[in-house]
């Protein structure tokens, strides 16, 4: 449009020449093939010659709505160079780039007209120690580069991308040396806020591996995995990860246009996708999956404090609770889904799960409406229906739950289904759980994430650390101790044996169990909201387990919230508050008395910690002889 109003249409039409070049084909799931000896140059310059060119082919207009991207681009945002090279058999060279990573390589190379260079991509390596793909499924994690010689050449794939730690090279002239491949690691390019970290080895490596796994999902799309023959956007996978991805990655952009692909694949009685963008085939309505269409507003409001996205959700978080009500029999929902997927030997009954959830979807839209100032009085009264539903059809006057797993407890002490005097007894029944599986978890998707707060709320932090600190099967520890670099999408995607799972469903880089880093981040670094968007802000390390030090820094929107500690004869905690926020900061402590302090006013003496309010600063404390006397 033109400052007089006029406006002129500059289309692709029959005057132009199209030919085929040196990409031969492209695919995100099956690799590139790219021929540099079909190299045209100056074929974009003004002047070329495009004698030999045929008309480009006029297609049709496009009729689906056409949009501006509102979330940040996909870039390179790191390099990574291998950390050793090895060759399992002659003419097969290996590049161990160290990281599970998501991306693709610079492969750098001289050698004759015509060679075909052929790079294979793997997240491990089988027993023979070449790449293995067979859990990919039918994905082609393979590009091909021919030379067109004359020289030292680059080659970059543009059109694909890969899930991979291994990069398997065939073809190259000679003996490649380790600068001949380079890792490009690419992902939606929104700013990291967190930094974590502690005297504990493998904490420190569970908060990178959860790190890697939302820097090689976050793509566009949420994906569940970014290797496989799958690539999709389950709404179950970010339904739990979206609190901790908060923390982790500035989120609010990336996951708000997320939440336009889901309004966008609600169906016309109010059911959620299982899969956003939604594919048509893969079903909807799941419980824990379709209820990320009002999970993941909510967390995004208590990360951000914006209200915007609760509005901008508001009528499909309704339609989705009023499409649960329709499809229950007495307010129970009944036993289908995925349940909590990929349990260990604990399989939760479906209906005690989505009922918990369809309490849990309705809570969380009443608080909605108290935000947005509509009317909370038919969903409060509808959840007070929904608990009474779920106690009497599964909770025994003991406080046994249906199912009697820890999925089962977890759900419903976290979702404050229980009636108060049974609290105890189910929180009791989940450490005897815990226990009797000689202090290993049992939890799936859905129950993983609320484990250790579970744990934790009814006063078990002890029994949480000693779940995290677990190195033996089923625990993140194992993963660790095995090579892991991101989330495994299995407790046991290596078997104990050393063998792999299911190749149907064995991914590497799978970021549902990394749900666990909210909780490390509330409690170990002790770092937490006590006001939506970190207006206020809750200072709360919970010292334990084998962590004797640990710090950290959030990026909020209001500047760093950072904390340090240690754990010695004394306990010294430092915090470091942004402008225009409060804070209430919970020192460990037998008496307030033991405690010394630069800053804060005491406020009281609870749940054996020193409580002080402080507005912006920095704030040192000091307990003598630490918090336990």
């Amino acid at each position: 449009m033109y400052a007089d109003g006029s406006t002129e249409r500059i289309t692709t039409d029959q005057q132009w020449r199209a030919a085929t070049g040196p990409l031969q084909t492209a695919d995100v799931l099956m690799g590139e093939e790219y021929d540099a000896r079909k190299e045209t140059p100056g074929w974009s310059s003004p002047g070329f010659d495009d004698t030999g060119w045929q008309p480009a082919v006029t297609a049709t207009d496009i009729t689906a709505e056409v949009v501006a991207q509102t979330d940040a681009p996909t870039r390179v945002e790191r390099e990574i160079k291998p950390v050793e090279v090895t060759e399992p058999a002659p003419g097969v060279h290996l590049f161990d780039l160290g990281q599970n990573m998501v991306g693709s390589v610079r492969l750098t190379v001289s050698g004759p007209a015509g060679r075909k260079i052929r790079i294979r991509h793997a997240e491990v390596l089988g027993p023979d120690g070449t790449a293995y793909t067979a859990n990919l499924r039918t994905a082609r994690p393979v590009d091909t580069y021919t030379l067109k010689g004359g020289g030292p050449e680059t080659y970059e794939p543009r059109f694909t991308f890969h899930g991979f730690r291994y990069v398997e090279v065939t073809g190259y002239p000679g003996k490649p040396s380790p600068d001949a491949v380079t890792g490009r690691v690419m992902h939606t390019a929104a700013p990291f806020t967190l930094s974590f970290h502690t005297d504990s080895a493998l904490l420190n490596q569970l908060h990178s591996n959860i790190t890697w796994g939302l820097r090689g999902n976050f793509l566009s799309i949420p994906t569940d995995t970014p290797a496989r023959d799958e690539r999709l956007g389950w709404t179950g996978d970010i339904n739990v990860f979206s609190s901790t991805a908060a923390y982790a990655m500035e989120s609010a952009r990336f996951l708000t246009k997320w939440l336009q692909d889901m309004r966008d694949g609600q169906t016309d009685d109010g059911s959620f996708p299982n899969v956003a963008p939604n594919l048509g085939d893969v079903g909807d309505g799941v419980a824990g999956w379709g209820d990320a269409g009002v999970t993941v507003p909510w967390n995004l409001y208590q990360a951000y404090g914006d209200t915007q996205v609760l509005r901008d959700n508001w009528p499909a978080m309704r339609r989705w609770i009023t499409y649960l009500e329709k499809h229950s029999t007495g307010l129970l929902r009944p036993a289908e889904g995925y349940g909590d997927w990929l349990s260990v030997e604990a399989d939760t009954p479906k209906d005690v799960i989505a009922t918990a959830y369809f309490a849990h979807a309705t809570d969380l839209v009443a608080r909605t409406a108290h935000v947005l100032d509509e009317d909370p009085a038919p969903y409060e009264d509808l959840l007070t229906r929904i608990k009474a539903a779920f106690n009497r059809a599964y909770v025994s006057p003991d406080g046994r739950i249906k199912g009697d797993t820890q999925t089962a407890y977890v759900l419903a002490l976290s979702m404050d289904l229980l009636p108060a005097a049974l609290r105890k007894p189910a929180a009791d029944r989940l450490v005897a759980l815990v226990q009797e599986r000689d202090w290993h978890l049992s939890t799936g998707f859905l129950g993983t994430p609320r484990l250790l707060p579970t744990l934790t709320e009814t006063g078990h932090t002890d029994v949480a650390y000693r779940l995290l600190h677990q190195r033996t099967f089923p625990s993140w520890g194992y993963q660790i101790d095995r090579g892991a670099t991101t989330m495994w999408e299995r407790w046991d995607s290596i078997k104990p044996d050393g063998s792999f799972q299911d190749v149907g469903m064995n991914s590497f880089n799978h970021y549902a169990y990394g749900s666990v880093g909210e909780w490390m981040y509330q409690n170990i670094t002790g770092i937490a909201p006590a006001a939506p968007g970190f207006r206020e802000i809750l200072i709360r390390p919970r010292p334990g387990g084998e962590v004797r030090s640990a710090e950290g820094r959030y990026d909020s929107l209001y500047g760093p919230v950072t904390t340090r500690w240690s754990q010695g004869e004394d306990f010294t905690l430092t915090v470091s508050i942004p402008v225009n926020t409060t804070a209430q900061i919970w020192v460990p402590a037998r008496r307030a008395s033991d405690v010394t302090r630069r800053g804060g006013r005491l406020l009281r003496m609870a749940d054996g910690c020193a409580v002080f309010a402080v507005g912006s600063g920095t704030h040192h404390f000091l307990t003598r002889g630490g918090p336990r006397g």
